[in-house]
């Protein structure tokens, strides 16, 4: 089966699959889905130009004390910042935790009714590796399978295929 689809809700999809493996409950690895694709969102977004560097802000100039940093959970190699709720850990966006139902939405619209089974497929891919491994790992495996979109700025929001067999073909 092959979906006509953007990266961004593929990568939320996997990094929620990956999360899960690592030991992370649904409703926590929807929301640090969602935060690794935000976080590579924003950075291909600077590197393309699209979007600014954040600025210092004059507090920050001024070296006046800075808040505490958020904890950071790890996920295909993104430094996730998260929060502890009373429902768990949850990742945040500029400080707010992530509502995973707004998550599982998003992923449901975009997959429609091949979500099941390209989160089937993800999780058999994820299940074949040790949670260790898998995490080493996780990036380079989406690289192998994320929809092929044109470089540069035509790339940025544009939809490739999803090769639901790809996907299949990388468990070992």
């Amino acid at each position: 089966m092959k979906i006509k689809i953007n990266r961004a809700p593929v990568l939320t999809l996997w990094a929620t699959v990956v999360a899960e493996r690592l030991g992370y409950d649904e409703a926590a690895a929807l929301t640090l889905g969602k935060g690794v694709a935000g976080l590579n969102a924003q950075s291909k977004g600077q590197r393309l130009g699209i979007f600014k560097e954040p600025e210092e802000s004059e507090a920050q100039k001024k070296d006046e004390p800075k808040a505490t940093e958020p904890e950071r959970v790890a996920v295909l190699g993104r430094a996730v910042p998260v929060v502890h709720t009373r429902q768990g850990v949850r990742a945040t966006v500029k400080g707010e935790p992530i509502q995973p139902e707004s998550v599982q939405r998003y992923l449901k619209q975009k997959f429609g009714e091949a979500l099941a089974e390209t989160q089937s497929a993800m999780k058999d891919l994820a299940q074949a590796y040790p949670p260790k491994t898998l995490e080493a790992q996780a990036y380079t495996l989406y690289a192998k399978f994320r929809p092929k979109i044109p470089e540069g700025k035509k790339g940025w929001g544009a939809a490739g295929e999803l090769d639901l067999e790809r996907i299949r073909s990388l468990v070992k």
